[in-house]
């Protein structure tokens, strides 16, 4: 009888907490952003930092009646900051948390990978707080993320030409988003080829593997192509694939090599193309 007692008590007790939960303080219902799903990937694509960003405006909570750490669409968050700040109502910010391995601090040597967790827009304000609704996640938005300007990415149009690779001019795949170091059609990475080595968006490239055996082939992977440029890396998606890409892959850019190149890679000197296949 005794022990009877005690699982309706245990039972009545998790009705309570599971009805505190429910009348937790929500903001207006998620409706969906509308926007096509090739623009929302591309959104919470992986970014590469040399250095810490400015991480002054931050997520700092939500209104609930127990403490979180993590938030999805429908939830009301806190930013710390208000209209002194110049935020106001209607503003929508990224909301993005930087990643590094074994706690060094970015660098040219030592890059950081920025998440994009997802982003929000601001509201309710008064003068030093603000509340914001999430409007799209990638992934859990964190406390102690830190926010920046919302911008809608753009999709840039593909180059139709399949104009030779650039050949001992190879550039190298980095990572993807959370380090990934493997990826399959439609994943995005980083390359360190931007904009002065002659990369603008919508460009093409070959992927190549140097499988390390001497008088042979490199290995054509498949295809990428630049979504966003920088002056010094690009992400790219891929497109076609024959076998996952790797880090430390190759990249050739399909276009004809321009004077704002920089010194080529050292050369493969014993290894070869195919003449097959998506490297054609």
């Amino acid at each position: 009888m005794t022990r009877f007692r005690t699982r309706v008590a245990a039972t009545a007790a998790l009705l309570t907490a599971l009805s505190t939960t429910a009348t937790t303080q929500r903001g207006p219902a998620p409706t969906g952003t509308g926007l096509p799903e090739d623009v929302l990937a591309l959104a919470c694509a992986p970014r590469l930092a040399f250095d810490v960003p400015d991480q002054s405006l931050r997520l700092t909570g939500g209104q609930d009646g127990f403490k979180r750490r993590s938030y999805a669409p429908g939830d009301l968050v806190t930013i710390n900051a208000g209209t002194l700040n110049g935020i106001e109502p209607g503003q929508e910010y990224y909301v993005r948390r930087l990643q590094v391995e074994a706690n060094q601090r970015p660098s040219r040597e030592t890059p950081g990978s920025v998440r994009t967790a997802g982003w929000i827009k601001v509201y309710a304000v008064d003068e030093e707080l603000s509340l914001a609704t999430v409007v799209h996640a990638c992934d859990t938005l964190d406390v102690n993320d830190y926010l920046e300007p919302f911008t809608l990415p753009v999709m840039p149009t593909v180059s139709a030409e399949k104009i030779k690779p650039q050949r001992d001019h190879y550039g190298l795949i980095l990572f993807g988003i959370d380090f990934r170091r493997s990826f399959a059609k439609g994943d995005f990475f980083i390359v360190n080829r931007g904009s002065d080595h002659g990369v603008a968006p919508g460009d093409r490239f070959v992927i190549y593997r140097d499988n390390k055996q001497p008088e042979n082939f490199l290995f054509d992977l498949g295809e990428a192509v630049a979504v966003e440029v920088k002056a010094d890396t690009s992400t790219l998606q891929a497109i076609t694939s024959r076998d996952a890409f790797r880090a430390g892959d190759y990249v050739a850019l399909r276009k004809p090599l321009g004077p704002e190149a920089q010194a080529p890679a050292p050369k493969q000197k014993r290894n070869r193309f195919w003449k097959l296949g998506f490297g054609s």
